[in-house]
């Protein structure tokens, strides 16, 4: 059992937590996940490590409230338990060799990728943010993006912060300006990760995209999170839980991802749907 230490509300759809799990905190490193479950019935979901104090023995996972589990989740108190918690797992995010990086985020992907402009920054690398939600009342880890970088751009879908408009539109200024980095790190929704990796094409910059595809075990062997890669005129399958969850953005077969994307959409929609109205009619 690893109890939650304390729960944070980042905004309405958005939840941040510590919880004490001292063996996963002394190892895990950006850009890893766990895996967990609420409880003792509930189905296994990955998140990302957003951060870790080796000290107090604590990991913190930044979650949206997107499907059941999550909500389930969601309703946890400070001092309740989990019933799993067991990482980290995938592979670290690479940061050695990279003096100048591009971190570009979308929604809650800005929880994967602040632990990563973490990284680099603490490695001295020259570090760039643009982070984009689609209002100011989304906005999350404002405070912690402007402390672990260089330069930081915020957009919104509504201009109701920052910029108005995509990522993607501070990233074509800077490049189109003669702008040059090492790497662009990308984390967000699939369809924002494919025109971020447009965007650098013509200039030939290296990017990385953190994939999130549906998981069960974290080991490889339940074959969901399987992606399609294009290298050298040919398909090849990996596995964004062991082979990940990192991947050349080149290489991406991201039309595919989406469409498997889609694939579960209805059944979540519907699972979330009835897990809200048993716990609304628990609470009565």
């Amino acid at each position: 059992m690893y109890r939650i230490i304390r729960k944070k509300i980042l905004n309405a759809a958005v939840v941040q937590m510590e919880i004490e799990a001292p063996l996963v905190a002394a190892k895990a490193k950006a850009g890893q996940f766990i895996i967990l479950r609420v409880d003792e019935e509930g189905e296994r979901i990955p998140l990302t490590v957003a951060g870790t104090c080796s000290e107090e023995g604590t990991v913190k996972i930044i979650f949206q409230i997107a499907g059941a589990t999550t909500y389930l989740l969601s309703q946890k108190r400070e001092g309740e338990f989990l019933r799993d918690f067991s990482g980290p797992l995938g592979c670290a995010a690479r940061t050695e060799g990279i003096q100048k990086v591009c971190l570009v985020a979308g929604g809650v992907g800005a929880a994967i990728a602040l632990p990563v402009a973490e990284a680099f920054f603490r490695g001295k690398a020259d570090v760039t943010a643009i982070v984009g939600f689609r209002s100011r009342e989304l906005v999350i880890l404002e405070e912690e993006f402007r402390a672990a970088s260089d330069r930081t751009f915020f957009t919104t879908d509504d201009g109701s912060f920052g910029e108005k408009g995509s990522v993607t539109l501070p990233l074509a200024r800077l490049l189109a300006g003669g702008e040059r980095f090492d790497e662009i790190f990308a984390v967000g929704p699939l369809v924002m990760m494919k025109y971020v990796v447009e965007t650098a094409r013509p200039y030939q910059i290296p990017v990385t995209v953190s994939m999130n595809p549906i998981m069960i075990d974290g080991t490889g062997m339940c074959g969901g999170c399987r992606l399609s890669l294009l290298r050298e005129g040919k398909k090849i399958m990996k596995f964004a839980c062991v082979d990940g969850p990192d991947f050349d953005g080149y290489e991406v077969d991201f039309d595919e991802a989406i469409a498997r994307n889609r694939m579960y959409a209805e059944f979540e929609r519907k699972a979330y749907e009835r897990t809200c109205n048993l716990f609304g009619r628990a609470e009565k």
